[in-house]
């Protein structure tokens, strides 16, 4: 099952500036460890202390936001895309 994910450009110091990697994984918390293990520290920019998700990170697969899926339990399938959006703050 590959899986495409967007990495945005604040995080892709972390994954050699790859745009866009593909991993194999049943669902998103699946996917999040095959990131971890791939790419050191990214892992600590997605998901706090307790392992949730980063209030202001979000996760899309196909476009849909996995707050309102299955969190990190949002199976995937071979062809999706998942998009890591961290919110951007300023004004």
């Amino acid at each position: 099952m590959a899986t495409k994910v967007r990495i945005p450009s604040s995080l892709r110091k972390l994954t050699n500036n790859q745009a866009l990697v593909e991993v194999t994984a049943p669902h998103v918390g699946a996917l999040i460890a095959e990131l971890q293990a791939r790419f050191p520290g990214l892992k600590e920019r997605l998901v706090d202390e307790h392992g949730e998700i980063r209030r202001y990170v979000n996760v899309f697969v196909n476009a849909e936001d996995i707050r309102y899926l299955r969190h990190q339990e949002t199976p995937l399938h071979d062809g999706d895309e998942v998009s890591l959006v961290p919110a951007i703050a300023g004004g």
